[in-house]
């Protein structure tokens, strides 16, 4: 922090990175052989849906994108309780590379678009031992992961969670902050 922001309070803004998508699926394989989770194939987006003709039409041509070519995943956009909206697709659980590749293109889309504001974040699921969901959340105005397992309604296993941190801390950025860990409750997939 530059002595000029630290007197008048400002903070210097994190640019995100979402080339860091693509190291996801090298962070899986050591998520496998070092805690047992596996990949379910499910991925989504979750931003905050803006009015208009040309939000319409590039959320549009972002789930054309995705589903055009014959091998292509399910995609489909739902809403949940928080008014945000989830671009969810349904691949293949071994091939999280093309799953990391759509997830990238749908923020850069809406990046591109103008609607980069609206982001909020992307995520992976993946199966724990006694098939439990966790959410790998990569944080769009952060630039970060995190990981994310409930266990209930409004519940979660914090200590699941350090340790997907703790894992994976040398292949991601994670997240430090606790705070910024969001409860994604009723998130698709988990």
């Amino acid at each position: 922090m530059r002595w000029v922001d630290a007197v008048t309070g400002r903070n210097k803004r994190v640019t995100n990175n979402l080339d860091a998508l693509f190291l996801v699926p090298s962070a899986a394989i050591t998520l496998q052989t070092a805690a047992g989770f596996t990949p379910t194939g499910q991925g989504a987006v979750c931003y905050r849906s803006a009015t208009g003709a040309a939000f319409a039409q590039t959320q549009d041509d972002m789930t054309a994108l995705i589903s055009d070519d014959p091998d292509a995943p399910a995609v489909e956009v739902s809403r949940d309780d928080f008014g945000f909206t989830w671009l969810v697709v349904n691949g293949d659980p071994d091939n999280l590379a093309d799953l990391c590749t759509d997830l990238h293109a749908v923020n850069t889309s809406l990046e591109a678009q103008g609607f980069g504001s609206g982001l909020l974040c992307s995520m992976v699921t993946f199966t724990g031992p006694a098939e439990r969901p966790v959410g790998l959340v990569y944080l769009y105005k952060g630039g970060t992961f995190y990981a994310f397992a409930p266990t209930g309604a409004h519940q979660r296993d914090n200590l699941t969670e350090i340790s997907v941190r703790d894992h994976l801390a040398a292949e991601l950025p994670m997240e430090r902050d606790l705070q910024k860990w969001l409860a994604l409750w009723n998130a698709p997939g988990l």
